[in-house]
């Protein structure tokens, strides 16, 4: 029996999952309130109050796994890409329990981890297969040929699709975190009703800084006309600028599903949480003839078990790291 403790602290959320031979049977996720009376994520906030969170997240996983920490017999951590003080208060605490217990030490990459959540519960994708990964700080598309041997065929050139929701919320005047507002709305509103550009990008790759700046325009315009247009047609706003970013990011996927004759296509990342996104990539696969794969709501944000179930295939390759080991803010895929 192998038990992989997950340590997830990329961000705002402190983490701490458990995986017993490739299952995951604690998986606790603390959220960070305290950046919604800033509008955004403030970094040095967001270490302290990792600070605070992380032993009772860890506590918590063991108890709810049913375990003792001398059961332990790897521990894996979030290394980066990330905020650097988030991702050190992870790191040290991952390094000094595995220190203490004497047992190995896996470094494992944020972003390689969204993907492979899809592991963690079936249906499960074979290799190959292609993961559009959406978050707020990325948006790539990936050909997944092994667990590990991963190629980043696409990716954003500016802003990521989350920045994309979040950015208009701002503008919307919506509080943070406004993607899932804009989602919320979205649901109630004609998509069809405004029109935003799509921009013309070469290959594979994405750009979300245009929309971003037509939106707003396109709102400074509209209410100078009228001081209540976003009260009166917010739905149809939010409705019509997730179009928009949802048709930018599955035109790229079905250009790269053509282009490399892959079936299995997935999502992975915080903004693959978002309905609207989820639904239009089952319509897309009906026509397409592909498989999808979208984790469980849980495993789409940033969370332990994405950490533990990618430490779990490092453990049985025995891909261990040093006490040497330090975090990266920016992290080679």
């Amino acid at each position: 029996m192998s038990v992989i403790l997950g340590i997830e602290s990329s961000c705002d959320e402190t983490s701490a999952s458990v995986c017993i031979d490739g299952k995951i049977v604690a998986n606790i996720i603390a959220n960070q309130t305290i950046h919604e009376l800033y509008g955004g994520v403030v970094p040095e906030l967001a270490s302290r109050v990792h600070q605070q969170n992380i032993v009772p997240a860890v506590h918590q996983a063991i108890n709810v796994a049913k375990i003792h920490k001398k059961q332990i017999d790897a521990v894996a951590f979030t290394r980066g890409p990330g905020l650097l003080g988030s991702l050190l208060v992870g790191t040290c605490f991952a390094k000094a329990f595995a220190l203490a217990n004497n047992i190995p030490l896996i470094e494992v990459n944020h972003m390689q981890a969204h993907i492979l959540a899809h592991f963690i519960e079936d249906p499960k994708p074979t290799f190959p297969f292609l993961c559009l990964t959406v978050s707020g700080g990325h948006t790539q598309i990936v050909l997944v040929k092994d667990y590990f041997d991963m190629e980043i065929v696409g990716e954003t050139l500016d802003d990521a699709a989350g920045e994309a929701f979040d950015k208009t919320a701002k503008i919307l005047g919506l509080p943070y975190p406004g993607g899932p507002l804009v989602d919320k709305h979205a649901k109630l509103g004609d998509p069809n009703r405004f029109k935003f550009p799509e921009p013309q990008i070469a290959d594979l790759n994405f750009s979300f800084s245009g929309l971003k700046t037509a939106i707003l325009y396109f709102v400074r315009d509209k209410v100078a006309e009228n001081p209540n247009f976003l009260e009166q047609n917010m739905d149809d706003i939010c409705a019509s600028v997730q179009s928009r970013i949802i048709s930018i990011l599955l035109n790229k996927l079905k250009k790269a599903a053509l282009q490399y004759g892959i079936k299995d296509v997935s999502i992975a990342g915080g903004v693959s949480a978002n309905s609207g996104l989820r639904n239009s990539i089952n319509a897309m696969a009906q026509t397409e003839g592909w498989n999808v794969f979208i984790p469980k709501f849980e495993y789409c944000t940033d969370n332990a078990a994405m950490i533990a179930i990618a430490g779990y295939y490092k453990f049985l390759e025995k891909d261990f790291v040093g006490q040497d080991i330090a975090p990266l803010a920016r992290m080679p895929f």
